[in-house]
């Protein structure tokens, strides 16, 4: 049996509960078998590695539940996009993974770019990284939020990964079924256009409710697949709830209507203000029109925070940079969250959403070890998470994959 100690930090466990002082946890073969008060610790087994936190903060590992690993801001041009075998876009991907896991985050959803080659590849450890739920590709209208061909056809995505393209629940059954033989956790839609859509609007339709409908059934019936829907703004926001999907991403225009619902089905939102608040350059209409839908979704987010829907953390890292995935709790608190609910909104919340609540996202006995160690009181400077130099260990299940100088006593 391996065992690992870790001792002499201040403990807070994911589910909101106050944090605990002068606490320790015990972990036994990839397994939380306790933790709490050290002056309620049980005998620790012989030969256990004690590893002494000196006052700082022990959280469960971070999920960031919208993420883009094959993707990276500024990377390539568009004729290397358009160019690049599939094989070295994955390559490209490794960095964006070790990147990830020494933020903090030990588990993500990709919903798109990523194929179950990667997810395997990290759970066989060819390579580091955080484990990987996927959606491998979103499911778009022809034109919709999804649909990257040119006006002549031509593919702009690269093949990478980007869309598939249905029209008609039938279609979309179809697609569906597709995307779930190839190995998908969840299938994610575009409800509504986007900021970065080829043709069209944040408001502008995608799927009609009729498809949504058809989606959500299919996946329903292949063991109650999530289905993940890209929801900006209008009507497909409420279609996308109403139908029954698992989460909104984005929500920026949410109306009231749609909160309720959301809070009567138990939907999560999933905002990903890390790529909402990003620079962007160019013409000033286009930054004033960044700057309006950042006050839209301040109103709107924070409207839906207040009520209590459930939030779960996501970046859409890959549109951002990787590595600063945890700059989102900040945002989460500058909308409308207090910081403890932005810790759970990264942890046990996201762990709910991605189907892994009894397994991962809080400090339980029982619980995979998926533990991380930072310098400072979350609580009090959240936004110190953001910088990775600040996550000084890391561990995935009961592995450290990350260790900035946390020794044992005797050293």
């Amino acid at each position: 049996m391996v065992s690992l100690l870790l001792s002499g930090g201040r403990l807070i466990d994911g589910t909101g509960a106050p944090p605990v002082g002068d606490a320790v946890v015990l972990v036994e073969d990839g397994l939380i078998s306790w933790a709490g008060p050290a002056a309620a610790m049980p005998p620790v087994p012989p030969g256990t590695t004690e590893l002494a936190l000196g006052g700082r903060t022990v959280l469960p590992g971070f999920f960031d539940c919208h993420t883009h690993l094959t993707m990276r801001p500024g990377e390539g041009d568009a004729l290397d996009r358009l160019t690049a075998p599939q094989s070295l876009r994955v390559l490209r991907a490794v960095p964006n993974l070790r990147d990830t896991l020494d933020a903090g985050v030990t588990t993500v959803r990709d919903l798109s770019g990523a194929d179950l080659g990667m997810k395997l590849a990290v759970d066989r450890g060819l390579v580091p990284g955080p484990r990987i739920s996927i959606a491998i590709r979103i499911l778009s209208i022809t034109g919709g939020h999804g649909d990257w061909r040119s006006a002549n056809g031509v593919d702009l995505t690269g093949g990478s990964g980007g869309g598939a393209v249905a029209d008609g629940p039938d279609e979309f059954v179809r697609a569906t079924r597709a995307v779930l033989l190839e190995g998908a956790d969840c299938v994610k839609i575009a409800a509504s256009g986007g900021m970065s859509s080829p043709n069209g609007e944040p408001g502008h339709g995608g799927l009609t409710a009729a498809e949504i409908r058809a989606v959500v059934g299919e996946a329903d019936r292949h063991g109650g697949v999530p289905v993940a829907a890209h929801a900006q703004a209008g009507p497909g926001l409420h279609d996308a709830v109403l139908a029954g999907v698992r989460s909104i991403e984005h929500g920026y225009q949410l109306e009231a209507r749609t909160v309720e619902e959301m809070l009567a089905r138990g939907t999560f939102l999933v905002p990903t203000l890390s790529t909402l608040t990003r620079e962007v350059t160019g013409p000033r209409p286009v930054v004033e029109r960044r700057r309006r839908w950042i006050d839209t979704a301040r109103e709107c987010l924070g409207r839906a925070f207040a009520a209590g829907v459930p939030v779960a953390l996501g970046t859409d890292a890959g549109l951002v940079p990787h590595g600063a995935n945890l700059r989102e709790l900040a945002l989460l608190v500058e909308f409308g969250l207090s910081p403890m609910a932005a810790l759970v909104a990264g942890t046990s919340a996201a762990a709910r959403l991605c189907g892994l609540g009894d397994e991962l996202g809080s400090i339980e006995a029982g619980k995979r070890a998926d533990l991380v160690v930072v310098d400072g009181d979350p609580l009090t400077r959240i936004s110190s998470l953001a910088d990775p130099a600040n996550v000084v260990l890391v561990l995935k299940d009961g592995r450290v994959e990350k260790n900035l100088g946390v020794r044992s006593p005797a050293t």
